[in-house]
């Protein structure tokens, strides 16, 4: 059975690992008086090359687990999981759940080459959510898509800016750019991680889009339609957990530039 939430009850969000904390920062400036639940689970990361049915299963453990600290909304701040299980978590529970999607639309908006590439993982790039994305928003441009397989195992280890993670971001990267795309799509909540590597590979002549800040209004204008928006005034409270341990959410949070 659901818990019953109310207004000063916290958020919960989840990603597979701690990628979601780029999601979760945009949250806490656009919500600075939420109460803020996240879960990593770093022990299945990535989720890009697991089965979908995996990704549902894992999912609903993580959403009961927020569920159980009192939750009143669950983002899934992950893209693979988004296409995965979101449609099942929505027909299961009935508390608001926001989901990801990458920003092809935005990024189809602002190029100027008609050329837009999408760095994602693999299990992003070959959801039918991603297809619904390029059927409806990019008939009219070019989309290059680049799978970047190992980059959200640097930044779960915690290697933003070693000479391995460039390398890779630097091989991924230079395709798109070789393609003539002047917008880049991060495509996974590990990837604003990796944000200033991949902006001094890519130059100041590309764009770079993540869908944070548009998870983190369309959360409040959720809350809003049930009412659930929160009446404190002091600022909101952080917890988190990485698999069974405890998250230093401000740690991690400060690490990224």
């Amino acid at each position: 059975m659901q818990p019953v939430a109310n207004a000063s009850s916290p958020i919960g969000i989840f990603d597979s690992g701690i990628g979601g904390l780029s999601v979760l920062r945009h949250i806490r400036e656009h919500l600075p008086h939420e109460d803020l639940l996240y879960f990593a689970d770093s022990q299945h990361a990535p989720y890009g090359g697991q089965s979908a049915e995996f990704i549902i299963q894992r999912s609903r453990v993580l959403t009961e687990f927020l569920l159980a600290h009192g939750a009143k909304a669950i983002v899934v701040a992950c893209n693979t999981a988004t296409a995965a299980a979101i449609q099942t978590l929505r027909q299961e529970y009935t508390l608001p759940i926001i989901g990801m999607e990458p920003a092809v639309k935005p990024a189809a908006a602002a190029t100027k080459t008609g050329v837009i590439g999408v760095l994602a993982t693999t299990g992003t790039l070959k959801s039918a959510q991603f297809a619904a994305l390029l059927a409806n928003y990019g008939q009219h441009i070019q989309v290059v898509t680049q799978a970047c397989v190992g980059l959200v195992e640097c930044v779960e280890r915690g290697e933003l800016d070693a000479a391995s993670t460039r390398a890779l971001v630097a091989q991924y990267v230079t395709p798109l750019l070789e393609a003539g795309a002047d917008t880049l799509v991060l495509g996974c909540t590990h990837y604003p991680f990796v944000r200033p590597l991949i902006a001094e590979i890519a130059g100041p002549q590309v764009t770079l889009i993540d869908t944070g800040a548009a998870v983190a209004r369309h959360l409040q204008h959720r809350l809003e339609e049930s009412s659930l928006i929160s009446p404190l005034q002091a600022a909101g409270k952080l917890q988190g957990w990485r698999d069974d341990q405890a998250l230093d959410i401000e740690a991690i949070l400060a690490s990224m530039r």
